[in-house]
């Protein structure tokens, strides 16, 4: 028999009740205003874990800057998609917006050629452009900060002009390359200091704040840095009981606790965990011993879905690295304790390393110190018969 589920555990689906994000939603909303009266605002960088809520924060927050008639798109990086063409397409889209309003149509000529040059005869490749005059190449340059700034700076006059603000949702930073990105971050700077309505609202694994700080020094003033974490009792609290009242069913205060205590607060597990319980259970009441029949379940459908996605993207190398981290016992931990239970020098596992980084398995916490990104994951390591093998 189908039963309405109100939990919604997936990659950034928005819950019936987002807990938690008030201040976030508050603070960067009087931004969104800021800008609606053609005023620079510095950008926002959300960073935390996988599951966190990263997705469904900026998704809520697109949501608000929409109804402030504010120009938005999202562009979600991935490690095989070029972020230039992306960043290219909702340029463009925001042209065709105001080139409907025939007061505004003389200001697409300079943005619309600058996105031609950044467009015509991109090489992700080789990251070379060509600038063309009616597609005919003249000459080449490999200077992507300038043709991405160029782009920029004549958006942000048309949106200036006809005070049409413009914001950028990006997810996945951590995915950009390193070129695109410190580009992206000169071509926002340059259009901050026009004074131009352009922002950008981010949102990527931890490593983020390194990335962007090795771009260019200046990028911790031209952000603002906020580490999305678990929630607290109290927030936790209310993800699962107000979805569940909208139905008249209660949790008990000691099933609250337990389900607290397994998911340690973060909101995918919680949104995971309490449809599964939710699921199994006819009551109206939902008590400790509802949550203990269906932690079993919650493990095996963590393993089989979200653990495991990412640990199929893990090499034979990637693994041994792995499984040394989770035989340290305690995480974060050193490169040099890994590289000791791998019987190996620091230097020869420094690639692993880099690309489990890469991968978006790992991130440095410390100065040389590394976590997983993925909460729970050693559990989910130990818990694998490959690993029990090898120890």
């Amino acid at each position: 028999m189908f039963k309405i589920n109100p939990y919604r555990p997936g990659a950034g689906l928005m819950p019936i009740y987002l807990a938690g994000r008030d201040d976030d939603l508050e603070n960067i909303d009087s931004l969104f205003m800021a800008m609606t009266y053609n005023i620079p605002v510095q950008s926002v960088i959300f960073s935390g874990l996988r599951g966190v809520g990263k997705t469904v924060l900026i998704n809520s927050l697109q949501k608000k800057a929409e109804e402030k008639n504010i120009f938005c798109k999202h562009i979600e990086v991935e490690e095989r998609n070029d972020f230039i063409s992306q960043i290219a397409s909702c340029s463009q889209a925001f042209l065709r917006k105001i080139s409907a309003k025939e007061k505004f149509k003389h200001l697409i000529q300079k943005p619309l050629e600058a996105i031609k040059s950044l467009v015509i005869s991109f090489d992700p490749n080789d990251s070379t452009f060509s600038l063309s005059v009616q597609e005919r190449e003249l000459y080449k340059s490999s200077n992507l900060t300038q043709s991405l700034t160029d782009v920029f700076t004549t958006l942000g006059e048309a949106a200036y002009q006809s005070e049409i603000p413009i914001c950028f949702f990006i997810d996945e930073i951590q995915y950009m390359k390193s070129a695109e990105l410190g580009a992206l971050i000169a071509a926002l700077h340059r259009t901050n200091q026009l004074g131009y309505p352009i922002m950008i609202v981010g949102a990527g694994l931890p490593k983020i704040y390194a990335m962007l700080s090795e771009e260019k020094s200046y990028s911790e003033r031209l952000f603002l840095y906020k580490e999305i974490g678990s929630l607290s009792k109290e927030q936790s609290e209310a993800a699962i009981r107000v979805p569940a009242e909208k139905f008249d069913v209660h949790y008990t205060d000691e099933a609250i606790d337990r389900i607290v205590e397994i998911t340690k607060g973060y909101p995918f597990f919680i949104q995971q965990l309490c449809q599964i319980v939710y699921q199994n259970t006819d009551s109206k009441s939902i008590d400790v011993t509802d949550v203990e029949q269906n932690i079993e379940e919650f493990w095996s459908v963590l393993d089989n879905g979200f653990f495991k996605v990412r640990y199929e993207r893990c090499s034979a190398s990637d693994k041994k690295f792995i499984f040394a981290m989770v035989q340290c016992g305690e995480l974060p931990c050193t490169i040099s304790n890994v590289a000791k239970i791998m019987g190996k020098s620091v230097t020869s596992i420094s690639t692993a390393r880099a690309q489990l980084i890469s991968k978006g398995i790992i991130y440095p916490v410390r100065y040389k110190e590394l976590d997983f990104t993925v909460p729970e994951f050693s559990g989910f390591i130990q818990r694998l018969s490959e690993y029990q093998q090898c120890e």
